[in-house]
């Protein structure tokens, strides 16, 4: 639960500094952003156990709907490596990998991993990670070695789609910005009318 909880405060924080305290500052104090902000808080923890331990396509629509209103941007999305050490960017590391790149530098497949950039070095040179032909690592393989040390905690409702390939997921080409969030939706409805 300790996972869940710091996944809550991280966006909680993130909620704060990039809507409400913005809101606030618009609107001059009014006490309707105070209600808001409580809102948000509440339904934080409910987020971060949708992420941190539901159907892998609930999670996923909740990561795009996140990342694309606490994100926002004209470009893909491309956080810095230290923010995959983050609570959140751990969640997306696991659901999905990386929404854009299908391989990572070391140093980023070091940090989804929770390991040192060294350590990632090793693992390629002994055989455990494979190399992607453009030097790095496939995000498919940090994905798989997540899922397989047992950092994906195991809970109700869990769905095979998140102990498989991260291409099981069909993550939106906008995730991070836009409407991706709409279209993700579109996709996970498509996909549930076809079974």
């Amino acid at each position: 639960m300790r996972e869940t909880e710091a996944l809550a405060e991280q966006i909680v924080r993130l909620l704060d500094i990039r809507l409400t305290d913005p809101l606030e500052i618009l609107l001059d104090g009014h006490h309707s952003v105070e209600e808001v902000r409580r809102r948000l808080h509440r339904q934080a923890l409910d987020w971060a156990f949708v992420i941190s331990s539901g159907p892998g396509p609930e999670a996923v629509h909740v990561l795009a709907r996140l990342i694309g209103t606490l994100y926002p941007d004209d470009h893909a999305f491309a956080p810095p490596v230290e923010w995959w050490r983050t609570p959140l960017g751990q969640a997306v590391a696991r659901r999905v990998g990386h929404p854009f790149a299908e391989s990572v530098s070391l140093a980023m497949a070091g940090a989804m991993l929770g390991i040192s950039r060294q350590g990632v070095h090793d693992l390629v040179r002994r055989g455990k990670l494979p190399r992607h032909p453009d030097g790095g690592v496939p995000v498919s393989a940090v994905r798989a070695r997540l899922l397989a040390a047992g950092q994906s905690p195991p809970g109700p409702g869990l769905t095979a789609d998140f102990a498989g390939p991260a291409d099981d997921i069909r993550v939106a080409e906008d995730f991070g910005h836009g409407r991706q969030a709409e279209r993700l939706a579109d996709n996970f409805d498509d996909d549930d009318e076809g079974q």
